[in-house]
């Protein structure tokens, strides 16, 4: 994939901002998507130190067939669109994307009050080129504690994200490794993969908020049981497609 410029002028970004590009992929997301784009407002502009930091946010569409565009062109730098899959929505979005830094967010996904510092002072001071932060599932069961806590703790060991867990990537590690591959599920599996070859990941400990509705619709223990069974299906080398269809 193609590397895009870097701004050029203040008028783009701020010339003295190490700059990050939040991208969302969506779908029909219009019930939901006026509070996640108005939570990131605050995160627009942040200062770390002496220094500045810019961001911008860039909402990828897949062929919304409801308000979800209209609702959040005031609260996003740039909607494009895609082919729809997260993959494709994604590597769409950081090709246009400004940043140095590429900060993919699921659009049922918040990140914690200093997101962005975390990031830029995590990856100067680690020297690590991606990273992702601890997941906290939103929910009434108590076992959604223990599922996070677990996920946690299996990313810090296997060195591995989940796009639930808000993967951050320096552009250039990003078109270095060819972007998310075209995979219809376990995308950011592959992805972390092959980022995991050239470096180990930052792991923040700091918190993202996921919605746990799946978890809850489809029940607890089933959810786990399937996610299980979808990677070791994954690892066998079973297609992408067909694991979407079971996991539908």
């Amino acid at each position: 994939m193609a590397e895009p410029a870097l701004p050029t002028s203040s008028s783009e970004m701020a010339s003295e901002a190490l700059a990050i590009s939040i991208i969302m992929p969506v779908l029909n997301e219009a019930g939901s998507i006026c509070a996640t784009l108005a939570y990131l407002q605050a995160l627009r502009i942040g200062q770390v130190g002496s220094e500045r930091i810019s961001s911008e946010v860039i909402l990828v569409d897949g062929g919304s067939s409801d308000a979800t565009l209209a609702l959040s062109r005031p609260l996003v730098d740039r909607q494009i669109h895609s082919a729809r899959g997260r993959a494709n929505q994604m590597n769409a979005g950081a090709a246009v994307a400004r940043g140095e830094v590429l900060l993919f967010l699921h659009a049922d996904t918040r990140l914690p009050a200093d997101a962005l510092g975390l990031i830029t002072r995590g990856l100067a001071k680690s020297n690590k080129t991606w990273g992702r932060f601890d997941v906290h599932i939103e929910g009434q069961p108590r076992m959604l504690r223990v599922v996070a806590a677990m996920m946690n703790l299996r990313s810090r060991l296997s060195s591995i994200a989940t796009g639930d867990q808000a993967i951050f990537i320096r552009r250039s590690e990003f078109v270095a490794v060819g972007g998310f591959p075209p995979l219809a599920l376990m995308e950011d599996i592959e992805l972390s993969t092959r980022l995991r070859r050239r470096s180990r990941p930052l792991c923040l400990r700091q918190k993202v908020s996921t919605s746990g509705r799946r978890w809850i619709s489809h029940g607890v223990w089933r959810t786990i049981l399937l996610m299980w069974r979808l990677r070791w299906l994954y690892w066998r080398g079973v297609p992408a497609e067909q694991l979407k269809k079971e996991y539908q």
